[in-house]
């Protein structure tokens, strides 16, 4: 069990190492480098949102009941091996925005399917799962510091680096553990829409408590986008010195969180997990509109150090609120629904939001690059988040099991 627990490390190492070494920093190269407008950096940005929403439950659908999901994780791999390397041969607007899109629909699904595989192999998720989740962050930490010491933020190299990872990992998913489906498919098992989105997995909504998570989860993704499409950016912008670098002290942070999610678990429960999310989301956001290059330097760490809580408290505690709300052979369905409301609808939004107000805040140099009044941009965000934060608050009534609050 030690070996296998070892092998979905390594596998969660590869998937967002991928991710970490392309995304953070593909809003600089299109800003400062390519010129692009913050819409059209949004836009890019947004792919993600849009791979979460088309192609999730027709994978997960895929490894419910037709294929192994380390033989479906290969072949998406593969493919996404070959669009990054060509979109960071690309110059325009144009090219650019539809291989990192179709890029984008073949990566996403890889997210729900990573948690599904090792969670098949769990006894206990909630104890299990964050110790092998935190060699994600390992990854993207890797990769962060990597493109950020190779002083590659402004350029294409990151998205190379990422082709190639997701060619290895293509070739590393086949000596997963045999994943087979657990539903057996039927003669007439077609492509049907019903099949993609299991009534298993819808039937969920009509629990008022998971409803609310549903629409929390949706909500505050949409201030969230503001960070990832435009963090990396604004940290340059303002003249800080190797940002890939220092953004990985929030995965660093991460990691710390990840390893007490059981013990957080057990005494605050799902509920006051996500409300300690999304507090952080807003908190950040604060400090980064009042923090800078100098005296406010420490304010900026802060943000920063904050994504243990952001993200954790908020992404892995709802990864496993599904994996526990949801019947056992339509988990990994589960999984993509939550991925099109987080990662797909919300951030889906959030790409154009935050593009828009980006652009509302900019002035053109005279080298057409732009330059921003930041502490509106990251008020109006961080008022977002507030707002979602009080919502869920008052709406979301679930006792936890354990801790009974």
């Amino acid at each position: 069990m030690k070996l296998v627990k070892t092998r979905l490390a390594a596998m969660m190492f590869l998937e967002y190492f991928i991710w970490g070494a392309w995304y953070v920093t593909v809003g600089t190269w299109l800003g400062r480098t390519q010129h692009f407008t913050g819409a059209e950096i949004g836009l890019v940005a947004g792919t993600t949102a849009v791979g979460a929403i088309v192609s999730p439950f027709l994978a997960g659908w895929l490894a419910d009941r037709f294929f192994a999901t380390e033989r479906v994780l290969m072949v998406l791999h593969l493919a996404g091996a070959v669009l990054l390397w060509l979109a960071a041969r690309q110059t325009t607007f144009g090219p650019i925005y539809w291989l990192v899109l179709a890029y984008a629909c073949v990566y996403m699904p890889t997210l729900a399917l990573t948690n599904s595989l090792a969670f098949r192999q769990m006894k206990d998720p909630k104890i299990e799962f964050g110790p092998i989740r935190v060699l994600g962050t390992a990854g993207w930490i890797v990769a962060g510091l990597t493109v950020g010491g190779l002083k590659w933020e402004a350029t294409a190299m990151p998205l190379k680096l990422a082709a190639g990872c997701s060619l290895a990992l293509a070739v590393y998913a086949l000596t997963l553990p045999h994943t087979p489906p657990l539903t057996t498919a039927d003669a007439d098992d077609n492509f049907q829409v019903r099949r993609i989105i299991p009534p298993e997995a819808v039937r969920l909504l009509k629990d008022k408590s998971f409803a609310v998570f549903v629409l929390a989860s949706f909500l505050i993704c949409i201030p969230l986008q503001f960070y990832y499409a435009f963090t990396n950016l604004f940290l340059n912008e303002i003249g800080i010195v190797n940002a890939a670098g220092k953004m990985t002290l929030g995965q660093m942070s991460e990691l710390g969180c990840m390893l007490l999610i059981p013990w957080f678990f057990r005494r605050l429960g799902v509920k006051y997990m996500l409300i300690a999310g999304m507090s952080a989301w807003a908190l950040r956001y604060a400090l980064f509109a009042f923090g800078n290059a100098g005296a406010g330097m420490g304010m900026l760490y802060l943000g920063i150090l904050l994504h243990g809580i952001c993200y954790d408290f908020f992404f892995v505690t709802g990864q496993i609120y599904v994996d526990r709300k949801a019947p056992v052979a339509y988990r990994a369905a589960a999984q993509g629904m939550l991925t099109l409301i987080t990662y797909g609808a919300g951030m889906f939004v959030g790409s154009y939001l935050s593009g828009w107000v980006v652009d509302r805040f900019a002035t053109v140099a005279a080298d057409g690059s732009a330059i921003h009044a930041w502490r509106p941009i990251w008020l109006i965000s961080g008022g977002l988040s507030a707002a979602v934060l009080l919502l869920f608050w008052m709406m979301f009534k679930e006792k936890d099991p354990e801790t009974g609050s």
